[in-house]
């Protein structure tokens, strides 16, 4: 248990820019029964508790509030189980997510969920905000991923949910309830996990430059429309190219307005790969690369996991992560363009373009302390013209604090009154993670 606030400070925030208030304490856990202890204390002197992972969340969910407990899982990470024969793990909190996916690999398997964040996001955390990433588009989010699942609950009892087999409906889905919960029902440690196999050939990649967004935009219906089931389809428009560009000089034409990246793991990824690069061009781009090597490949995929690196280079970042059906997704794109001129905001998008997930990610001045008027007001009328079209407020990072005041537009009366009716269930005096999520 770490008390000095020097210390303790290094753990209050995640990723975002809000200031953090000063927790009491920073426990480090580092089994589960240093997590059953701090919640049956917690709960006997009524003290918040906000879990943590790795503090990569970009929604606020582990900014520590006065005078709360940390309760740090990083520590948490060994695979407590690993069995080909039924395409599981079961893991703890704290293992990151590319070391999960690496010790599958070593028999022939994977670990599907990848976000952006892979290399040092946790599997906690994931599982908290029911992380998606680049290779949604063909597996699914976390929770697709999610058989079973051991929690803590505020009281410090321990409550299994789920299973090891692929199918089960016996009562109640508290597996799934948990994921995506944000840390407010109760502190997961440990999952049971599904592994896939492993593509039978290296994936073939291609990444395709349009003069509009528009178009790039297009190019995804058509590579959806034409049954190419790609393994991951992201969209970067030119604010978040020419970042990449200031930083790591990767070629950007002064014509190029977006990119599209897209990827076959399909056992004629090449072929595919192929088909995807000539919808491409049919759609308006006027330079495609396919990658001959799993290298090329990994420079072409590693473009993508720069965005947010070097965005935040130009400044802080509000990130928002909205998601709309698919067909609305160019219609989207020029919402979010007409907003930023609109309110004289720079706005970066990029975009899981497959399942109509954007990342429109609001910069500002490094200096200041919260965004100004302006860019809250562009970020509002993205959430509202978001809703307007079937969509939602977040589609894989969480609500958090940061978007705590819209959530009412999308939830509505009686879906925030059962939702607070499950957290009393589980967390009776408030303690788990308040004030965030719900």
């Amino acid at each position: 248990m770490l008390t000095d606030p020097d210390v303790t400070d290094s753990y209050a925030r995640d990723r975002t820019f809000l200031e953090p208030g000063r927790p009491l304490a920073v426990v480090l856990a580092e089994t589960r029964d240093d997590v059953v202890a701090t919640l049956r204390w917690a709960s006997e002197h009524r003290v918040p508790v906000v879990p943590r992972g790795a503090g990569t969340g970009l929604a606020g969910g582990a900014t520590a509030i006065e005078g709360s407990v940390v309760l740090a899982l990083h520590k948490m990470k060994a695979i407590r189980e690993l069995s080909p024969a039924d395409e599981i793990a079961v893991v703890e909190p704290g293992l990151i997510t590319a070391d999960l996916d690496r010790a599958a690999r070593e028999y022939g398997l994977m670990y599907a969920p990848d976000p952006s964040s892979y290399e040092i996001s946790t599997i906690g955390g994931n599982l908290a905000t029911n992380a998606g990433g680049l290779r949604c588009v063909k597996y699914g989010v976390t929770r697709d991923s999610a058989l079973g699942l051991e929690v803590v609950l505020a009281d410090g009892r321990i409550l299994n949910t789920g299973r090891r087999t692929v199918k089960g409906v016996t009562g109640y889905d508290l597996t799934g309830l948990f994921v995506g919960s944000e840390g407010t029902l109760g502190v997961i440690t440990a999952a049971t996990v599904r592994l896939r196999r492993a593509p039978a050939v290296y994936p073939a990649t291609i990444a395709a430059e349009f003069t509009s967004l528009r178009d790039a935009a297009r190019a995804v219906a058509a590579i959806i429309a034409a049954g190419c089931q790609p393994s991951l389809l992201e969209m970067l428009d030119r604010t978040t190219l020419k970042a990449i560009d200031d930083w790591r000089n990767i070629g950007l034409e002064a014509s190029t307005q977006a990119m599209l990246i897209a990827q076959s793991d399909a056992a004629d990824a090449t072929a595919v790969s192929e088909r995807m690069a000539e919808l491409c061009t049919a759609n308006g781009s006027p330079f495609v690369a396919v990658s001959s090597s799993p290298q090329e490949a990994e420079e072409l995929i590693g473009v993508r996991r720069m965005a947010y690196q070097a965005k935040e280079r130009l400044g802080k970042c509000l990130v928002e992560d909205v998601c709309v059906p698919r067909s609305a997704l160019p219609y989207m794109i020029e919402k979010i363009e007409a907003i930023a001129v609109k309110y004289d905001v720079l706005i970066a998008t990029v975009a899981h373009a497959g399942d109509g997930n954007l990342h429109p990610i609001f910069i500002f001045d490094h200096g200041l302390a919260e965004p100004p008027p302006n860019v809250w007001a562009a970020a509002d009328e993205v959430f509202r013209e978001t809703l307007e079209m079937g969509g939602t407020l977040t589609g894989e990072h969480g609500v958090g604090l940061l978007k705590r005041r819209w959530l009412s537009l999308e939830a509505g009366p009686l879906t925030e009154e059962i939702h607070h009716g499950i957290k009393q269930v589980f967390d009776p005096l408030g303690i788990l993670n308040p004030g965030k999520a719900i």
